[in-house]
């Protein structure tokens, strides 16, 4: 690839904070506070809802270090063709704010700074977790897949789906059942989550040769295969309550009013696979979906909310049984 500055287009910083600006911006940021909010899940449930605040600080620093440099990689992976397309052009690499080799070395102290804090402060299986994500990140999705083949986001999602895990194991040291289960949550999430994204830029991922469904399958094809994930997703949500019991009625009351919205949505898309508007709302709802949905999680597994669920049952057993003597 021809290095943006031999374009001519390269851009010079003029402040310490434009510097700072231009490495924040190579993390994606937007990103890491989704990613975060699932983290939180993994903690909060692990812990039943008392979580120590230093291991709470820990993880969501060393989770959000480990997002940063795996967007960071991805975008030194893909500056080729941000620079093409016009909603990417003015990233830091593509516009020559930021050089390659200081995105590289930039990313490798965020992995190490990642690593080390989690070995230290929370375990060792943490730490790996985090590390799993960055390398399943650029190596499977970003460098084998995204360029490649249409369920470039089907595998790569999984990437996108370990911070439950990372939250769970520096909570246990382990991982059980419930875990991976909110990892499969999010691993079906993504391919309705990024194909509607993919069906409203679809014109700027083919003139760049990039293999996204919408482009090669159509809007059709892609609206159904967004259908049947999300009828996957759904049933998959309420595991956590049944048959594991690790979440409770709250959260599995919420988990079925987001998913009648999220299923409400997916098919009206299915009607019209045409409609940007369509794709938009669904895309724009499936990361408030995930974000209530986590933070259902972390709701419910409180001590309070248990023990006003509690009550709550009680006094309906109660009522019932005065009915039942009348």
């Amino acid at each position: 690839m021809q290095e943006i500055i031999a374009t001519g287009t390269q851009r010079h910083h003029e402040t310490l904070l434009q510097v700072l600006k231009s490495y924040y911006q190579l993390t994606k940021p937007r990103i890491i506070l989704l990613l975060l909010i699932t983290t939180a899940s993994g903690l909060w449930v692990a812990a039943h809802g008392e979580v120590d605040p230093l291991l709470v600080l820990v993880t969501m620093a060393g989770g959000a270090l480990a997002a940063a440099s795996a967007n960071t990689i991805n975008c030194l992976y893909d500056r080729d063709i941000d620079y093409i397309m016009e909603r990417t052009r003015h990233r830091p690499l593509p516009s020559g704010r930021v050089q390659p080799r200081d995105a590289l070395i930039f990313a490798i102290a965020l992995a190490v700074t990642s690593f080390t804090l989690l070995t230290v402060f929370a375990n060792l299986l943490a730490a790996l977790l985090a590390m799993s994500g960055i390398v399943f990140y650029v190596a499977i999705y970003t460098h084998l897949l995204k360029r490649h083949s249409t369920q470039n986001i089907v595998i790569g999602g999984a990437a996108g789906a370990i911070p439950p895990l990372v939250g769970w194991a520096a909570v246990t040291g382990d991982l059980s059942w419930a875990p991976w289960v909110m990892f499969a949550i999010i691993f079906l999430w993504t391919p309705p989550h990024f194909w509607a994204l993919a069906m409203m830029i679809r014109d700027d991922y083919a003139a760049v040769n990039v293999p996204m469904l919408p482009v090669i399958k159509g809007d059709e094809e892609t609206a159904r295969q967004i259908w049947y994930y999300t009828l996957l997703l759904l049933p998959l949500t309420l595991g956590l309550t049944y048959p594991l019991h690790t979440s409770g009625m709250v959260y599995a009351a919420l988990a079925v009013f987001l998913g009648v919205i999220f299923a409400k949505k997916a098919w009206e898309l299915l009607q019209a696979p045409t409609d940007r508007d369509k794709a938009r709302s669904l895309f724009k709802y499936s990361i408030l979906y995930l974000m209530l949905l986590s933070a259902g999680m972390v709701v419910d597994s409180l001590p309070v909310t248990h023990q006003v669920t509690t009550a709550i049952a009680q006094n309906v057993q109660v009522l019932i049984s005065a009915i039942g003597v009348m």
